[in-house]
């Protein structure tokens, strides 16, 4: 049998902000000039992003009374804590996520912990040891003898390997049972700056976890799966250096170029005939999950593929609830096409993300109606 999804589980952090809160919150910061605060105004209002999740409770309260870690309660002036402070706060709060979304999976799925046989998880926001891996099976209930793999600092594009990894595991171990889970806490990197690109970064990215359970065993419940097909991994003929993601002595520092929607634009067509195959049109696929990087990322991939305006519906509306989960946002588009009763049985599905180098991973899925087994 192949390996399929039997789910797809979320979670994200109770402190839900609106994207204008925050803008104006940048645009005030101290050292924020005129043409500073046009530029922040300018990045927030044309995001395509409504509202975020962030585990730092504080920049949603405008009326707070004790000072935190990041804002100090009566001047909501930003604090640029270090880095060792920021990881700190991922090693308390992470966990919580990575477990959100598995729970989440493993309920959907009708699987109970104690089946799980081996975890991949991938963050690139945070480090710590015995991690997360860890945690889920001290937290959970899975045996104690599961195999554990991290993959970390693969960027925004790194649900895909992770999801590679757990289908190779389940092509040489049959009746194994694979727990992938994506959770990053970017908003713990946030900075006041008048640079561009950190503008950006501030603009769009935010906090979330999914998580999916990968197997070739029978369905435990009847209902829709992804029967999982071909991965591809292709480095583009440049942006090396336009997408990147460093450790500074104030938290983790993103670059994204405005070269990134315009390269993914230009070459996405040639990786796509080579995931879809030469005779395939990019139109004749049913379902598209392409990472958010931001609203110009989706222009460019719709544009470049000759897609209609509804195949970007599912990233669009991702994006515009949640902002960029970095790798976890994936699996919050791959959820919904899975729950889509609209879609006919046996519908295909492509999916696309994007990572530093620049790296475009891709995927191709099933959306089958399943009986349990």
């Amino acid at each position: 049998m192949a390996a399929r999804i039997l789910s797809v589980g979320t979670a994200v952090p109770e402190t839900r902000l609106s994207q204008s809160q925050v803008r104006d919150f940048f645009a005030v910061q101290p050292g924020i000039d005129r043409l500073a605060a046009r530029l922040i105004r300018a990045a927030f209002d044309s995001s395509a992003i409504d509202s975020r999740h962030s585990v730092i409770a504080e920049l949603g309260e405008a009326s707070a009374h004790e000072d935190g870690v990041f804002v100090e309660a009566a001047s909501r002036e930003l604090h640029a804590p270090s880095t060792g402070t920021r990881n700190a706060l991922y090693r308390r709060e992470a966990p919580a996520l990575f477990a959100g979304a598995a729970m989440d999976a493993l309920v959907r799925a009708g699987v109970a912990a104690s089946e799980i046989t081996h975890i991949v998880t991938a963050s690139c926001t945070g480090f710590f040891a015995p991690g997360p891996d860890f945690r889920l099976v001290r937290d959970l209930g899975i045996r104690a003898t599961a195999e554990r793999y991290h993959l970390g600092f693969l960027g925004c594009a790194a649900a895909f390997p992770a999801l590679r990894a757990a289908t190779r595991i389940v092509d040489a171990q049959p009746e194994a049972v694979v727990l992938v889970v994506c959770a990053e806490l970017c908003s713990l990197h946030i900075r006041s700056s008048t640079d561009p690109e950190q503008i950006v970064a501030s603009a769009v990215f935010a906090d979330g976890a999914g998580a999916a359970i990968v197997t070739s065993t029978p369905p435990r419940v009847d209902g829709p799966v992804f029967d999982i097909g071909e991965f591809f991994t292709a480095i583009t003929s440049e942006g090396e250096s336009d997408m990147e993601w460093t450790i500074g002595d104030q938290g983790f520092e993103m670059k994204l170029t405005a070269e990134v929607p315009r390269i993914v634009g230009r070459e996405i067509r040639g990786v796509v005939r080579t995931v879809l195959g030469g005779d395939t049109e990019p139109s004749t696929v049913a379902a598209w999950a392409v990472h958010p990087g931001g609203r110009s990322v989706l222009d460019r991939v719709q544009g470049g593929l000759g897609l209609a305006d509804d195949a970007m519906d599912v990233s669009r509306s991702v994006l515009r609830e949640y902002g960029n989960m970095s790798s976890a946002t994936v699996l919050f588009i791959l959820q919904r096409i899975l729950a889509d009763e609209a879609l006919p049985n046996g519908a295909s599905v492509a999916g696309l993300c994007f990572g530093p180098g620049l790296t475009v991973e891709a995927a191709r899925f099933t959306r089958r109606v399943a009986a349990a087994g």
